[in-house]
């Protein structure tokens, strides 16, 4: 499981489209939100838009992996298609905070990569969040006042990238995820491999 986090606006979301574009490997797990969809956003694709009263309910089943209410909205993941794409074999990704980061790292344990995005500076953090014209000025200015609280959770995970250049923060994403794949204790059959390798010697 890939974790990318960051304030809005740092590019998470770009980043995450990116390397679903290009890993055949990996998944985008789908959260769950109560808010309204922004222009162009796909219900089950982007997310799944729901009703607060139905968040409610998915919370109380524990059908949610983890779960936090940001702006006014809540925002979770649900677990069962998560355990699916995992017992297939398949990487899943989360375009998640880290309220939510810290939930499943709570119960998911080392099978977790954390990665935090951070803006190269704070005007550059309020220019994307203005040019994306995506939410009025106040949201804006809502966002940059929390951007500080969330910056100050950096240091809870795994990697963190500034995202300066989006190539460069493209590629290293990939690097992680590559290394991680390599990592002996996620290396499934390889102790039959090295045992059949041996018995030959």
């Amino acid at each position: 499981m890939l974790v990318l986090s960051s304030p809005s606006g740092a590019g998470k979301t770009t980043l995450s489209r990116r390397l679903l574009a290009t890993d055949p490997d990996i998944t985008m797990s789908v959260s769950v939100t109560t808010r309204p969809p922004r222009p162009g956003e796909i219900d089950g694709k982007d997310y799944r838009f729901i009703s607060t009263e139905e968040f409610g309910l998915m919370r109380n089943r524990g059908e949610l992996l983890e779960w936090a209410k940001v702006f006014d909205n809540y925002y979770g993941t649900p677990l069962g298609p998560v355990e699916q794409l995992l017992s297939s074999g398949r990487d899943v990704l989360f375009d998640i905070d880290w309220q939510g980061t810290q939930q499943i790292s709570e119960k998911m344990g080392a099978d977790l990569v954390r990665v935090f995005v951070l803006p190269p500076s704070a005007s550059a953090l309020e220019q994307r969040l203005t040019k994306r014209a995506q939410d009025p000025p106040d949201v804006v200015a809502g966002r940059m006042a929390k951007a500080s609280d969330e910056i100050s959770h950096w240091a809870e995970y795994d990697y963190v990238l500034v995202n300066e250049d989006l190539e460069r923060s493209d590629e290293a994403i990939s690097s992680i995820l590559r290394a991680e794949r390599l990592k002996r204790t996620r290396r499934f059959g390889l102790s039959d491999f090295v045992r059949h390798l041996q018995s030959g010697l």
